[in-house]
């Protein structure tokens, strides 16, 4: 099933659940999903002090959008900060993170598949 037609709704309204996977403090809002091909959009949240590092280096098969709503993180693999305001497309097999995030962060992503 696609995923459904919803109109405007609080998000804060969505449980954050933790993500999968062992890192404490990482976790997210499913805004909206389709459980047969996993496409998804999401807030993605990191409470201060949350380290990515057990995840390693992440690639997907599929696209992802991301924008930082609030706070930022640091990738340890590019040694940089990204903060509120910035914007990332990857594309399926891009290597990003690990991340840590010592005052926490809030992300928008979206995910999604090309045919």
């Amino acid at each position: 099933m696609p995923k459904k037609e919803m109109e405007f709704f609080d998000v804060n309204s969505v449980k954050a659940t933790p993500c999968a996977g062992t890192v404490k403090g990482l976790n997210e809002r499913i805004l909206s999903s389709d459980p047969e091909t996993g496409v998804a959009t999401r807030i993605l949240i990191f409470e201060p002090g949350t380290d990515t590092t057990p995840n390693g280096v992440q690639r997907h098969d599929f696209w992802e959008e991301v924008y930082i709503i609030e706070g930022e993180f640091f990738d340890t693999t590019l040694g940089k900060s990204f903060t509120a305001g910035m914007y990332a497309c990857r594309p399926p097999g891009m290597p990003h993170g690990p991340w840590i995030s010592r005052k926490g962060c809030r992300t928008f992503e979206v995910r999604y598949r090309i045919k």
